[in-house]
């Protein structure tokens, strides 16, 4: 093999001026990792015999700034292209004529119409703010016969196309570097750059300045044309080998595109392209000194050491499948130095309108859950990228706190442009009293999953205080209960007045004491035991969650009375995980809970929906049920590509949304239910197999991660859990939960507790125990 690889790369740099893909004739691609790496084969590729026709059944590429959708449009090979920051932030929605306390009168005095004007309207009407696709890359196919092969390797994000005549074309976008590459090979006969278009890129834009009425639309806003935004015509510049795009936006600001190909040889070309954000656009020029000058090394190793951080194997190939194609979005999405994940993150659609939901940051469900499986997952510095972003546009966030709520401290939009400026658009979750709250859980997991001293001291402490302080300021301190003003849960009757709740919540409320939990947790951990009684008081001072024989209500007076897709009211169960089953009452209230959504039944949910169900039936061990709502999330409301499309793709079966706008949460949800089975931080102990189901006899997972920086790995065979694997990366206290009641250490024996069924003991940095079942025969 590497006889091979060297006289490859000597005939490349023969004459390369952009680097060879991988491939038969550029340089060789290594994809057989080690086997004690990860459990990543070939049947969890996406692949086809055809290519999609659809960009939202695409094959997605990404690397957090760039993406790529690879598909089929009009008989040609169509790459559309993405970069994550390219926005229109002209502002819509302005706040200097209402604010937080207004509101409260409005609806006080049941005249709401005016809030929905100033509040709601500038979203559904102005077509701005919006993220923005960039443009498309497309190949003339004619000549090349029918596809036989269509196929992304997910260990090393590389899409190849066969066609019969044996052409293939290979696609990629590096990993750590802003750019990405294409080639073909064995262009027909005749075909050379200098005698065929086949072969030869030609870049598609798009209308932004057609001057076409915009379509009808549902509420996801993605009917609207791009041609609302009034771009001036951008510019094309073309030469032999180049084609460099100018589009001008707003205010002066532009994007660029540049793509740059070579011919190798007669039938072989390679290429490589790039957009930059309000900055011209280059290509490294070629080094010919370099023995892999694409950089395929370096993208193959960032990717080999993603998938190395953890692995999972499961009986049910469908939700294996479906996991790990999640996870692959989420290394193509999650990279430092990249904004958090939107929506659609860097596959913006590309159908000449507005993506869905104009492509925002929803921090009222979305933008969380998207981040879900990075913790478990043991992809810290991908999660790391949503509090990054947090942290970025804190100083506006202040600002916004001061201006619309008018108090001090710190509280973030729910839907939020690119730089944290608030978008508008049913304000009671946009402009939700209790975003922070959520988002604080994030600084919070961050901390407690990697237990990184630092990050707490400059990072979660400061930003958990600051959000508990601003809910302290907004609260009111009534009869001994502290009250909030207004409250909702999302997104439980729509925009309407009915919307709103002069009492707590259970979605509101949950969050609070969340918070109050947490600021007093930090505080306490930061050396500051003042702040903790504070905070401790502030925790007693709120109510008790409104609960009957249904559960959780909506909120006081309001139970969950038809199906609803946002499980907003049951975010104490999951996840926030302030409710624990294993306590008696907190078990009459989950039960009584889910009891109450089965009742009611799924017609109302989405895909995301199901893929949050999962972690609830999870929490509350009923395994059967919850890998039912991941196969339901898997088998109808993906596309064929693995993309969550939000409706009932299968015509209704177990809802009555059918519609496909794409969203990426759903998917990072699903692989959190995954997750859940196999492995819970719960109430300050962690537990291994909580949620696995009888039928699945053999299953296993290596170094997930929990709070407490704690690395867990286990095995079951037979239906029966025999090992029990933990590293501690930090050193402490360990509190285990163990599928099995008769254990042994191997090796070295441990000093150790048992109490209520969970083992206690103390590891040291760095050191391993592996815990044995001693009933496993």
């Amino acid at each position: 093999m590497k006889q091979i690889k060297k006289f490859l790369i000597l005939a490349i740099l023969q004459a390369l001026v952009f680097p060879a893909l991988p491939g038969a004739h550029g340089f060789v691609v290594k994809t057989r990792f080690p086997a004690d790496s990860l459990q990543l084969s070939t049947e969890h590729n996406l692949a086809f015999d055809s290519l999609a026709g659809r960009w939202d059944e695409a094959m997605p590429l990404g690397n957090g700034i760039l993406g790529a959708l690879v598909w089929k449009k009009d008989g040609r090979l169509r790459l559309s292209l993405d970069r994550a920051d390219l926005w229109d932030e002209r502002k819509a929605l302005d706040l200097s004529k209402f604010n937080f306390k207004w509101v409260e009168e409005q609806v006080l005095k049941a005249d709401y119409a005016p809030v929905q004007k100033l509040g709601d309207a500038p979203y559904d009407n102005i077509p701005y703010p919006t993220k923005l696709p960039a443009a498309a890359l497309e190949f003339d196919i004619s000549a090349f016969g029918k596809v036989v092969s269509n196929v992304l390797d997910i260990r090393t994000a590389l899409n190849t196309v066969k066609f019969e005549s044996g052409i293939v074309f290979n696609c990629y976008i590096h990993a750590i570097q802003p750019r990405g590459y294409f080639s073909l090979e064995n262009l027909p006969a005749g075909g050379t750059i200098a005698g065929s278009t086949s072969g030869i890129p030609l870049l598609i834009v798009h209308n932004y300045n057609s001057g076409k009425s915009p379509r009808e639309n549902d509420n996801s806003h993605a009917g609207q044309g791009l041609e609302k935004l009034g771009y001036d015509k951008g510019t094309v510049t073309r030469s032999e080998n180049s084609i460099r795009y100018r589009q001008p936006i707003y205010d002066g600001r532009y994007y660029e595109i540049l793509i740059k190909w070579k011919e190798i040889s007669a039938g072989k070309i390679t290429g490589a392209w790039t957009i930059s954000n309000n900055q011209p656009a280059s290509l490294p020029a070629f080094d010919t000194t370099a023995s892999e000058p694409a950089g395929w090394d370096t993208h193959r190793r960032w990717w080999k050491n993603f998938w190395a951080k953890s692995s999972v194997i499961l009986p049910d190939k469908l939700i294996e499948t479906q996991y790990y194609l999640e996870m692959y979005k989420l290394g193509s999405v999650a990279r430092e130095g990249a904004p958090a994940i939107t929506l659609q993150a860097v596959w913006t659609a590309d159908n000449g309108s507005l993506p869905p939901w104009k492509g925002d940051f929803h921090n009222d469900l979305n933008t969380q859950l998207s981040y879900w499986p990075a913790y478990t997952g043991n992809r810290l510095a991908a999660a790391a990228t949503f509090t990054d972003w947090l942290w970025k546009i804190k100083p506006k966030s202040h600002r916004y706190t001061r201006q619309y709520f008018g108090v001090e401290g710190l509280n973030v939009p729910g839907v939020a442009t690119l730089s944290g400026d608030p978008m508008g658009g049913w304000i009671q979750y946009s402009l939700s009293p209790t975003v922070s709250a959520w988002c604080a859980q994030h600084f919070y997991w961050q901390w407690k999953y990697s237990m990184d001293e630092q990050f707490l001291l400059n990072k979660a402490y400061p930003y958990i205080h600051a959000a508990a302080t601003y809910l302290e300021n907004i609260t009111r301190y009534e009869n001994g209960v502290r009250k909030l003003p207004l409250s909702s849960s999302p997104e439980y009757n729509n925009n309407s007045i009915d919307a709103w709740f002069l009492e707590w919540s259970n979605f509101d409320l949950s969050l609070a004491k969340f918070l109050f939990t947490a600021a007093g947790e930090v505080s306490l951990a930061a050396g500051k035991p003042e702040e903790v009684r504070h905070w401790r008081k502030m925790l007693q001072q709120l109510p008790a969650y409104e609960v009957n024989e249904t559960g959780f209500t909506v909120a006081p007076g309001q139970n969950l009375n038809e199906s609803h897709r946002h499980m907003s009211q049951y975010m104490a169960i999951y996840p926030l995980a302030l409710l624990d089953v294993n306590e008696p009452e907190d078990r009459t209230i989950i039960e009584n809970s889910l009891q109450r959504i089965e009742e009611i039944g799924t017609s109302a949910w989405c895909g995301y929906s199901f893929a949050w169900m999962a972690s609830l039936y999870a929490r509350a061990y009923k395994a059967d049920s919850a890998v039912k709502q991941l196969q339901i999330f898997a088998s109808n409301f993906c596309s064929p590509n693995s993309f969550h499309l939000n409706g009932d793709q299968k015509g209704g079966q177990y809802s009555g949304f059918t519609y496909r706008p794409f969203t990426l949460e759903g998917n990072f949800a699903f692989a959190q239910g995954v997750h859940e089975l196999l492995l819970q931080s719960r109430n300050g102990y962690i537990e291994v197999f909580p949620a696995v189901p009888d039928s699945w006899q053999d299953v296993s997972f290596n170094t997930l991660r929990t709070e407490g920086a704690f690395l867990v790995s286990a095995i079951r065979e037979r239906g029966k859990a025999v090992k029990v694997t933990l590293e501690a990366e930090k050193g402490g206290t360990v509190r285990l939960k163990l599928p099995f009641t008769a254990f042994g250490f191997a090796g070295k024996s441990k000093k150790y507790e048992v109490k209520d069924g969970i083992i206690q003991f103390v590891l040291e940095a760095g050191e391993e125990v592996n815990i044995l079942n001693k009933n496993a025969g």
